[in-house]
């Protein structure tokens, strides 16, 4: 009896199992990978101070000009003022640079700190 059982289960599980045969893989999205943008960092900026300052100051400019948030006539300017604070970072007077990064940041409408 167990032969019979079993050959008269044969030719339904055969078909069963050429069900899914011809049928073609399912297409699997993948993720998109994120978008990461490299803001370009002085050596200096590790340090603090000043110069920690103008650096995410310019990183943040840099992003807002390439977005397209800031008017290029008014990055251009803003750079000119992020210069002046270098220079003034650059030879140690860090108070100066300091009032000349925050002065740039209120007229342009920036949060200090």
């Amino acid at each position: 009896m167990r032969r019979i059982l079993s050959a008269s289960l044969l030719p339904p599980l055969l078909a069963l199992s050429a069900c899914n045969a011809n049928r073609p893989e399912p297409e699997v999205a993948l993720p998109q990978a994120p978008v990461e943008t490299v803001l370009r960092v002085s050596p200096h900026a590790s340090e603090g101070g000043c110069a920690a300052e103008i650096d995410r100051y310019r990183g943040i400019v840099e992003r807002d000009a390439k977005t397209g948030f800031v008017d290029q006539t008014v990055a251009a300017q803003i750079r000119s003022e992020i210069g002046e604070a270098q220079g003034a970072c650059d030879a140690g007077d860090q108070l100066r640079a300091r009032y000349l990064l925050h002065a740039s940041q209120q007229r342009h409408g920036y949060p200090q700190g």
